[in-house]
């Protein structure tokens, strides 16, 4: 997959730099996973749209990139993000609950489709909601919906899918407040893992968002790695989702 698709449908977060930042405590008395569930559900993340001001450095076993990225959310309807490099727009992406849009500038392609080849890199079943969690910093699955094993792991609480299937999933949460810390997708069988962290957080209009995140991606042994720096935010304001893919463009197809 192209490196500017992976940026554009993965740089999806942010935080607000100029309030304290979150201090995670230490896991040290063992909870019932639906006390776990309960308590991160408790988090509220209230808003209508949200815009974003991002930096996102990309780096794989070839390459390595530094962009910028503008994020604009309407809640659960839409998501539009505008990749730059040097002040140019290099690629767009627009996001809805039923389909996936992008273009990208360099070789003039765009596609059109569903969430299949997002998944299928991410090592999961995508779909709007998942992507919004991502972006909010809320568990990537709704967690109320599985069983799970609690355990203590790196002084985070930490629930692992009981789920016999191929792909395990484990998410690590912070013990004074159940934010998020990381979660890590995995498939054996396919040489393919995934963990999604966020360093640290910080709260914003009583809202508290991730202040960074980072995915590292292991594929057959080829690594990718998205580092994510979160610049400006703000909540509820009216915005615009302008896209259009420029003509002579030709459309792609990724199976």
């Amino acid at each position: 997959m192209n490196k500017y698709i992976l940026v554009v449908l993965l740089v999806f977060i942010t935080a607000c730099k100029s309030k304290a930042v979150y201090v995670a405590g230490k896991a040290t008395n063992k909870l019932s996973s639906d006390k776990i569930i309960e308590n991160h559900y408790n988090t509220k993340k209230d808003f209508s749209t949200l815009y974003i001001k991002s930096s996102a450095h990309y780096q794989d076993g070839k390459q390595s990139q530094n962009v910028t990225a503008e994020i604009k959310i309407k809640k659960d309807e839409i998501i539009l993000v505008s990749i730059r490099f040097l002040g140019i727009t290099m690629a767009k992406a627009l996001i809805t609950p039923n389909e996936v849009k992008y273009y990208e500038k360099i070789g003039g392609k765009y596609l059109e489709g569903n969430y299949s080849a997002l998944s299928q890199w991410l090592g999961t079943d995508l779909d709007f909601q998942k992507v919004q969690n991502m972006i909010i910093g809320q568990a990537l699955d709704n967690l109320k919906e599985v069983n799970y094993t609690t355990t203590i792991e790196d002084q985070l609480y930490k629930l692992e899918d009981e789920s016999k299937t191929n792909t395990k999933k484990a998410y690590f949460f912070q013990a004074d407040n159940f934010l998020i810390k990381k979660e890590e997708i995995i498939q054996k069988d396919k040489q393919r893992m995934v963990q999604i962290s966020y360093p640290s957080h910080s709260e914003f209009n009583k809202i508290i968002f991730p202040t960074g995140l980072i995915i590292d991606a292991v594929q057959e042994n080829k690594k990718t790695n998205i580092n994510i720096d979160y610049n400006t935010v703000t909540f509820n304001e009216d915005l615009s989702f302008p896209y259009s893919v420029p003509e002579g463009y030709e459309r792609i197809f990724i199976n």
